[in-house]
């Protein structure tokens, strides 16, 4: 009777009481997630470094071009995975160019190889979407970036999972290029059009810059970083840097060789949804949904001033999207007068918009003394948009502007003159929300796409539709 007694009070303990078991490691909720962040942007199809693929579960455990399978279930030492991320002497040979894994994320995952390697990825989220599995759309995705080459003959277009390369005039889809992102939230071609970076991510895990060589339809390098999406990409004048903003409102810059971060900067206090850099690309301008435009100096990653005003309602709203206007070369700012001894800087203006629906055209750097409270950096205010702000654009000259807007499920498509703020035409037949817009390298198109995915080619002198087409192919 007294063991009976005795059992019964040890079920009756907490588990804290009793014996301890490992708890079970969860490959989909705890290990797949470092893998995404740390390893799958370069172990895909689209570019599977070293031979191996860590994208698929069954490919995980096959070997790569090293004699050692990646993972043996049970045997973190005969697994080629934990020999990549082990740390000796303070380094690891993966991550590729980056620091070690934390000790907690290594020990993690050499558990879970213990306890078997089990995969327990739900039934619901083992569909594969890779350079070998693209999507399969039934209903068009929404487009949120659309970019032309240098010189316009290609368009590329965001989708799910993926940028859908068309020809210039929307005739035919030429390639796709399917990465880990989930989300495309903004692309743009390098000056010489040989490369197109590529922003974006999957919510709530992790973000991701592409670079994807365009005539190979190749992707060249995929860097990872925080924990969400990321935004408004943007090149250097000679395509040596690449810079875009965070979620974790900072804003970052990478050598768009090998990865590396050259640049952060933590001033904002909101989402960074939009960069362009200077002329000399030695400055870097961000905008954020905490109403401002800061400006950042690129070899010193030093931030240097609010561009805009920090008057109160001088910006009624969040930004969204800034462009840096064409400029002549050798246009130089004035010297404000206030700061002696320093030189003239090229002469850049921005053209930003966002949540009060106003476009407005700032320069770049201050050239009057400061005083609290001024908004002398803005040249001028174009008419409100109804609804959002979410696109800007320049053609070549600098001349005109085409600006995207979206208010309740419609949206509207303008173009202005910069130099005087007139408007030159209202795009006809839009019958969703804008995302995005492109001027075509000879201004005679300006490219506009949105909720209903259709991508619209308008004469912006005219604002009359062209041409439109569905830049995904559709399953009947």
């Amino acid at each position: 009777m007294r063991y009976w007694f005795l059992f019964a009070l040890l079920a009756c303990l907490p588990n804290s009481a009793r014996a301890a078991e490992p708890a079970k490691i969860s490959y989909f909720r705890e290990i797949r997630p470092i893998f995404q962040q740390h390893c799958m942007g370069c172990h895909q199809p689209a570019k599977p470094l070293g031979g191996y693929i860590m994208t698929s579960f069954a490919e995980m455990l096959k070997k790569g071009d090293r004699d050692k399978a990646g993972v043996v279930p049970g045997q973190p030492n005969q697994s080629d995975v934990m020999d990549q991320i082990t740390i000796k002497d303070g380094k690891s040979e993966m991550p590729k160019n980056r620091d070690p894994l934390p000790p907690f994320q290594i020990k993690l995952i050499s558990d879970w190889i213990a306890q078997g390697a089990v995969d327990d990825t739900p039934k619901t989220a083992t569909a594969v979407v890779d350079q070998d599995h693209p999507p399969v759309y039934q209903l068009p995705p929404v487009v949120t970036a659309l970019a032309y080459s240098p010189d316009s003959t290609i368009i590329a277009v965001s989708g799910y999972h993926e940028v859908l390369i068309h020809k210039g005039d929307g005739s035919e889809l030429v390639g796709r290029l399917v990465g880990l992102s989930e989300r495309i939230q903004s692309i743009a071609f390098s000056p010489d059009g040989k490369s197109l970076a590529v922003a974006g991510g999957s919510p709530g895990r992790f973000g991701e810059v592409q670079i994807w060589d365009v005539a190979k339809l190749k992707l060249k390098s995929s860097v990872s970083i925080t924990f969400d999406t990321v935004y408004g990409v943007s090149w250097s004048h000679d395509g040596e840097k690449i810079a875009f903003g965070c979620g974790d409102n900072t804003v970052r810059v990478i050598d768009a060789s090998n990865g590396t971060q050259v640049l952060f900067q933590g001033a904002h206090s909101d989402w960074v949804l939009g960069t362009t850099f200077s002329v000399d690309s030695q400055y870097l301008v961000s905008v954020s949904r905490d109403r401002s435009m800061k400006l950042t100096e690129v070899p010193t990653q030093r931030f240097v001033d609010n561009v805009t005003s920090i008057t109160p309602n001088a910006l009624k709203g969040g930004l969204a999207t800034v462009e840096r206007r064409p400029q002549k070369a050798g246009q130089l700012s004035k010297v404000p007068p206030d700061t002696p001894g320093a030189k003239p800087m090229p002469y850049d203006e921005l053209l930003i918009g966002g949540s009060d629906g106003v476009p407005r055209l700032y320069k770049m750097h201050r050239e009057t003394k400061r005083v609290i409270g001024d908004d002398a950096n803005k040249v001028r205010e174009f008419a409100a948009m109804p609804g959002r702000i979410f696109a800007t654009a320049f053609n070549t000259e600098g001349e005109m502007c085409a600006v995207g807007s979206s208010l309740d499920g419609t949206g509207e498509v303008r173009v202005y003159q910069t130099n005087d703020a007139k408007l030159v035409s209202k795009f006809e037949s839009i019958p969703s929300a804008v995302y995005a817009v492109a001027f075509r390298r000879d201004g005679k198109v300006v490219a506009s796409a949105g909720f209903d995915g259709e991508v619209r080619l308008h004469d912006p002198l005219t604002g009359k539709l062209v041409k439109s087409f569905m830049p995904v192919p559709l399953k009947k």
